[in-house]
């Protein structure tokens, strides 16, 4: 059995940032990550910048960067998206994770449909949706910078067979998010930032994600689907960094619950997506052995998304005599992972 590839979707209108956070990822994550590049005419994101930003040895270049440049991915699924994944997937075993950088003008729906098709699922998982959106834009009531950027994109797009209003793509990009990533905050106020996060409250998910960047610096960890072992435990760091208006860091604590239990697995489900939004997790990841089953169940969580699958174990890896959990937490809240601790033994008797 095979390790499932985690594959991460960044949307978002043009000028949002998107660019900027991919350069960031693909430099600071220490990964091997392959990129698919969504652009089209002349004001797509321009794959020259992230070529050029030096992620990987130049001649693995045409192997790790894909640019689809014929029209909006979400109506070109079955001619264009899937036959790069199948590229990809062949070259799984020298990759850490795919990150796909839709069009401005994307629908994130179709795409999440076509990583769920019977010959992708059993090799990749969704690690997390990532929505960027402008924050000087909402803040003086709007979704997108510049409406007629997005105009001559939809005008340069011939195959766009969808027309959505401009509103309606900007609410569907937010509804499918894991993590909202509010650029620009640095350029407007305390104040208006608040109003901001009030706004965007609206129509996420519950226990979505939603903080601001500066410069696309994001720590990696809250994005790309690092291995847990590499992850600090009982460790705290900013998320975001200094900027103008001095906004306070976005601190990240992390820890690992670890206990030996007899597993009910729909209750442990229901509970994990309980304790995640009543806690502010922001991931959890990790091992749950079953009674019975020959090999864990992996669980990967951003936000509300929760993924879950049986895969073998590393030799290493911590294991209970018949049944447990082995979970790391990263949360907003410093006490997360003690709550979460203390919840899963009331609800398994331990």
């Amino acid at each position: 059995m095979t390790n499932r590839i985690p594959v991460t979707i960044v949307t978002g209108f043009l000028g949002t940032g998107k660019t900027t956070l991919l350069r960031h990822l693909l430099l600071e994550s220490n990964q091997r990550l392959a990129v698919v590049v969504n652009e089209f005419g002349s004001i797509g994101l321009d794959g020259d910048l992230i070529k050029t930003c030096g992620f990987c040895p130049d001649d693995e270049i045409d192997g790790r960067l894909i640019e689809l440049n014929n029209g909006c991915l979400c109506c070109t699924v079955q001619d264009d998206f899937l036959p790069t994944m199948d590229q990809l997937l062949n070259i799984s075993d020298k990759l850490d994770g795919i990150i796909i950088e839709t069009s401005g003008l994307a629908l994130p729906k179709p795409l999440l449909q076509a990583l769920d098709w019977p010959s992708v699922r059993t090799k990749v998982h969704v690690n997390s949706v990532v929505t960027m959106v402008d924050g000087e834009a909402l803040a003086a009531g709007s979704p997108v910078g510049d409406p007629e950027i997005i105009q001559i994109q939809r005008e340069e797009d011939s195959s766009l067979d969808h027309m959505t209003p401009i509103q309606e793509l900007f609410v569907d990009q937010l509804k499918v998010a894991d993590l909202v990533f509010i650029s620009r905050a640095d350029s407007i106020s305390p104040f208006d930032l608040d109003n901001v996060k009030t706004k965007l409250s609206e129509y996420v998910r519950t226990g979505t994600v939603i903080m601001p960047v500066s410069y696309g610096k994001v720590d990696p960890t809250l994005i790309l689907d690092i291995d847990r072992l590499n992850i600090p435990i009982k460790n705290t760091f900013a998320a975001t960094d200094e900027h103008e208006h001095e906004h306070e860091h976005v601190h990240v604590h992390s820890g690992l619950v670890r206990l030996e239990a007899n597993i009910d697995l729909p209750v442990l489900k229901k509970l994990l997506l309980e304790l995640v939004c009543r806690f502010k997790v922001a991931r959890l990841k990790g091992r749950v052995w079953l009674p019975g089953k020959l090999h864990p169940l992996q669980v990967q969580m951003v936000g509300p998304r929760m993924n879950t699958w049986f895969e073998p174990a590393p030799e290493n890896a911590w294991q209970p005599p018949v049944s447990g959990v082995d979970l790391v937490v990263l949360a907003f809240d410093e006490e997360a992972t003690d709550k979460i601790e203390s919840a899963l033994k009331d609800a398994f008797d331990i």
